[in-house]
């Protein structure tokens, strides 16, 4: 097990949220709607609504998601963060809209500082490599957490050894089909026993929603360490190519993502 720092206080220095929205300018409301800010009455119903869907029970809320997600999915003033979800899932997204990879389709590559660069279909992920299954819950830096999630897939340190990273890598980079979000871990980090590179969730396949055919599940660290879409794992060296923050991490989250007694959470990253 690898030891955490004793302070695992997350976003420290996070950017913040405007409090309100203004109306659409004209060159906004020629946006398609996936791309169009949201306005603050739009929210203050949708809050209601979420409220209501707790209310109804876990069915209408999954409708209720789903009818929102346009407007989850672009969220510029952080209120939905204040959604009642019943231990479920928000679905968030960097681009404002959701990729989409077949499971013929994918392909994970596998690079840079290795013996054995890889590219890798969903077939191989499944059947070929050995399979790891886990119960760990996702917890977002926001504040709302599911519990005890059933993932399945294979660890990254396995993933590693298959490739044969070399003894002087010090990070590896993670790229996301999106064509925006990237993320970073140490080495150390990534060849713990609780970092998957994970193609089931909840059991069955993960879904194009959270992030599939094939994402990264990093346990001990809030939910934006975990990349969706995962398309690349890059491995890195210090001395020739330093490992830059990933997409959260320029915007001011921290690298070091640790879940700690914050966010409604007390028990260890462990």
């Amino acid at each position: 097990m690898v030891n955490m720092p004793d302070d695992r206080r997350p976003l420290e220095h996070a950017p913040s949220y405007p409090c309100a929205v203004t109306a659409l300018t004209p060159a906004e409301a020629e946006l398609p709607p996936e791309d169009q800010p949201v306005g603050r009455r739009a929210l203050l119903g949708m809050l209601g609504l979420g409220a209501a869907g707790i209310l109804w029970g876990a069915k209408a809320q999954s409708g209720l998601e789903r009818l929102l997600r346009p407007i989850t999915l672009n969220d510029q003033t952080g209120l939905t963060a204040f959604l009642p979800t019943s231990g479920r899932f928000r679905i968030y997204s960097v681009t404002g809209g959701l990729p989409s990879r077949s499971a013929a389709e994918y392909r994970l590559t596998v690079d840079g500082h290795v013996d054995r660069p890889m590219t890798s279909d969903l077939t191989t992920l499944r059947d070929r490599l050995p399979q790891t299954e886990m119960t760990k819950d996702f917890q977002c830096v926001t504040g709302w957490r599911v519990d005890d999630v059933a993932w399945k897939g294979v660890l990254l340190a396995d993933v590693l050894d298959e490739v044969g990273a070399r003894a002087d890598a010090t990070h590896v980079r993670f790229w996301s089909f999106d064509g925006v979000y990237t993320e970073t871990l140490t080495m150390e980090q990534a060849r713990r026993d609780d970092v998957l590179v994970a193609h089931h969730m909840l059991g069955k396949p993960v879904t194009r929603e959270h992030g599939g055919p094939v994402r990264l599940y990093v346990a001990p660290m809030y939910g934006y360490k975990s990349l969706k879409w995962l398309e690349r794992i890059e491995v890195v060296t210090a001395l020739d190519e330093p490992s830059d923050p990933g997409y959260w991490e320029r915007l001011g989250y921290d690298v070091d993502a640790w879940v700690g007694g914050s966010n409604g959470r007390s028990d260890p990253a462990t």
